[in-house]
């Protein structure tokens, strides 16, 4: 207990907020729940820089760092770092073990989907390039497009086929997860686990920042107890956040106070308002510039070797074309 008490309070660091919610990243979203879900005190900062990184969201302590793309997420690190354990006791619930690996799974795969497949971009564009010089905001785009469709193992003979799958998966997911629920306040136990901070932090982002055109968000509004599952956690962990002493801002944004309730989820998420910047946000702007350069020179390579790829198997096509098998 003692060297909790002299540990350093937590940063989590997200990508920006946005869409009336903390963060607007769905790996993040999560994490950011998870820490409101356990009481614990923590930073919210946000990182603009790295649009592409797979370390976001991490979460740091003094010298501690726990990075989302090691030893299984943020949450996984917290809780077998000894910082935040909600799981203890429903860990060996084989239910639980089973309704998580849905959601991780299931659920995970249809929100990249959406996003990055299944829609028009804009909500990415909006999350992950809105700071970034267009072209090369799109670069990184179409380059994360490709990279999704590795990912869910899309290809043109399949994409269709591929495509109902995910839906069909998530639809059944919707349907276990509503009948489990039912109307508890939880999930299991009648108290808070890893499981319900994921669901929360893909519902809230399927509700919130994906298009009212959206399929998944569709399904999500046929199961009304799941909706008002999200409605009452937004309303209690996000909502209230300003007045809270845990996950407080490191940056202002307007967007992150005002709630979409369900008759406004078609409005638009208001601008930022201009600002000067300070001399802090200068340097920040100024080596982001080295970064993007950076950036840029790698999707260039990437995309010349994707067009040489493409290239040599249209030449091969017509190559085998021409050949005489008499």
């Amino acid at each position: 207990m003692e060297e909790s008490k002299d540990r350093e309070k937590l940063t989590l660091v997200t990508r920006k907020s946005c869409f009336g919610l903390p963060t607007s990243c769905p790996n993040c979203l999560p994490a950011y729940v998870y820490l409101k879900f356990s009481g614990t005190p923590f930073h919210l900062d946000f990182n603009l820089i790295n649009p592409d990184s797979d370390q976001i969201p991490y979460v740091e302590s003094g010298t501690y760092v726990a990075y989302n793309n090691e030893k299984g997420g943020v949450i996984r690190s917290l809780s077998e770092d000894g910082f935040v354990d909600l799981d203890s006791q429903a860990r060996g619930i084989p239910e639980w073990i089973s309704a998580k690996a849905m959601v991780d799974s299931c659920l995970a795969d249809a929100i990249i989907y959406e996003l990055w497949v299944g829609s028009d971009g804009t909500s990415a564009h909006k999350i992950y390039y809105s700071d970034l010089p267009w072209p090369l905001g799109k670069i990184l785009y179409l380059k994360q497009v490709h990279v999704v469709k590795q990912i869910l193992g899309i290809t043109k003979e399949d994409a269709e086929r591929r495509e109902e799958e995910i839906y069909r998966n998530a639809n059944d997911a919707f349907s276990a997860l509503s009948t489990r629920l039912g109307e508890q306040a939880y999930f299991f136990d009648n108290r808070p686990t890893s499981l319900d901070a994921v669901f929360l932090g893909y519902a809230l982002f399927t509700l919130y920042a994906l298009p009212e055109t959206s399929v998944l968000r569709s399904k999500l509004l046929e199961h009304g107890n799941l909706v008002s599952y999200t409605e009452k956690y937004k309303s209690e962990l996000v909502d209230s956040s300003g007045s809270s002493s845990s996950g407080t801002q490191s940056q202002s944004d307007p967007s992150s106070s005002v709630p979409r309730r369900p008759s406004q989820w078609s409005s638009k998420p208001k601008s930022k308002p201009k600002r000067e910047k300070t001399e802090e946000e200068k340097k920040f702007r100024k080596r982001a510039k080295y970064f993007l350069v950076t950036q840029l020179v790698a999707v260039l390579v990437f995309l010349s070797l994707l067009g040489g790829s493409d290239a040599a198997e249209v030449e091969l096509d017509e190559d085998d074309d021409g050949v005489d098998y008499d």
